[in-house]
Parts: C-alpha cells; structure tokens; sequence
C-alpha cells in the first residue's frame, strides 16, 4: 500500500529541485523512453539509502559538465504502473530501489542497483554516475 503523499512530497520535491522530471504513469514512461538521446532514470525510495546517498548524488552528479538529456523518475511503492514499466525496460537487471538506470536511445547503457548504492557515501555513487555521463554522455554527440 502506497505511503500517503503528504509524506513523499519532499523526496519527490528533493529531486524535482535538480530539474529532475517525475513519470507517474506508464504512458509517461513509454513517451519518455521513447525519445532519442540520453536519459538518467532514477528509481525513488522511501529507505535510507535513498534519503543519503541516491538523492544527493544525483544532485551532485548533474552538476558535472557531461550529464544525460534527461533525467526522470518514477517513485517505488507509490507510482505502480509506472514502475512496472520502467522496469520493464531494465531487462537483465532485478528490480531494485532506490536505483538509477543510464538509458541511450531507450537502451540501458548502465545500472547502479541498490547494491551499489546502500552503504556508500552520496560522492563515490555520484561519481559512479559521473564516470558513466563521460562514457555515454559527452558533449557533442
């Protein structure tokens, strides 16, 4: 059962404040995915992995001269249909929140699961994320 909104807002709101684009249907995330270029889509949570280092690292990571096209997010436990299709298009991969999948072209070009996240700093995920928008991301293409 789905939190109560009132309690989410801020970390929906903790993201929206990067420029980062909330999909709250499955249509959202089809048209989204759809489009060409990079996108870096974040997999929202209520735990404490999320709270200290996913959301922060996100907000670092853009900062960085090479970032994706887009960013967007879909909230775990509480935008269901629209994590289910997100998910969808992260084959090869469980399921797992918080997460941040780097799509190009609609593919996923990398994935930073929970493991890779829970129990390290907001910095070394950030910087995960920063190695792969100068892989995937650069300038110019």
């Amino acid at each position: 059962m789905p939190y109560p909104e009132v309690l989410i807002r801020p970390m929906r709101d903790e993201l929206m404040r990067f420029g980062v684009e909330e999909l709250m249907t499955a249509g959202d995330v089809r048209e989204s995915f759809l489009l060409p270029g990079t996108n870096l889509v974040v997999v929202n949570s209520v735990c404490g992995c999320a709270a200290r280092n996913a959301r922060p690292a996100v907000g670092m990571a853009l900062g960085h001269e090479n970032r994706p096209d887009r960013t967007t997010t879909v909230f775990a436990g509480q935008d269901l249909e629209a994590v289910a299709e997100a998910r969808h298009h992260f084959r090869g991969y469980p399921p797992s929140s918080p997460s941040m999948a780097l799509l190009k072209d609609g593919e996923v070009v990398f994935m930073l699961p929970r493991d890779r996240i829970e129990g390290r700093s907001a910095e070394e995920v950030a910087k995960d994320l920063v190695e792969a928008f100068d892989r995937f991301c650069t300038a110019g293409e």
